[in-house]
Parts: structure tokens; sequence; C-alpha cells
């Protein structure tokens, strides 16, 4: 992702989502073409997500952090996402 850490949460926390793309690795071989790409969308909070639906923080690389805390990712939880006594 070209874009600083900073910018890039605060585009997700200002419009509430945001579609983003970054590359997925570098090429093996040196090469004008790059790898194909990474696209996700990003939430802010919860409430931008379905009503099912749980947030995940998820951190992506960008111009200056290579785990930058962009936001959150809605997804359906997994059987061990539940606390289970």
């Amino acid at each position: 992702m070209r874009m600083a850490c900073a910018d890039a949460m605060a585009l997700v926390k200002r419009d509430g989502s945001a579609v983003l793309s970054w590359p997925a690795g570098k090429p093996e071989k040196p090469s004008r073409i790059e790898p194909p790409g990474r696209t996700e969308r990003f939430v802010s909070d919860r409430s931008q997500c379905g009503m099912t639906e749980i947030a995940e923080l998820r951190f992506v690389p960008t111009r200056d952090n290579l785990e930058c805390p962009v936001g959150y990712r809605c997804r359906e939880p997994d059987y061990g996402d539940w606390d289970w006594p």
C-alpha cells in the first residue's frame, strides 16, 4: 500500500469503511510486473458489520509500517470464537 499508516487509519475512521489493496509480496525474480495483490474491506467499528458478524482487528503493510492496524474486518464467528466453559 502506498499510503502512510496514519493516512490509511484516518481514511477508514472518516468514511466508516474502505476497500484497500496492497501487494501480496515481492516477485521471486526481478521483474517489472508486480505480483497479484490483496484487496479487503476494512471498517471503523463493529457497527459497520452485519448483524451476525464480529469485527476482527486487521494489520496490513503500509508505506511506513509493515503491520499497520488499519481497522477491522467483518466476518462470521467460528466455533473457536465462543468462550465455552
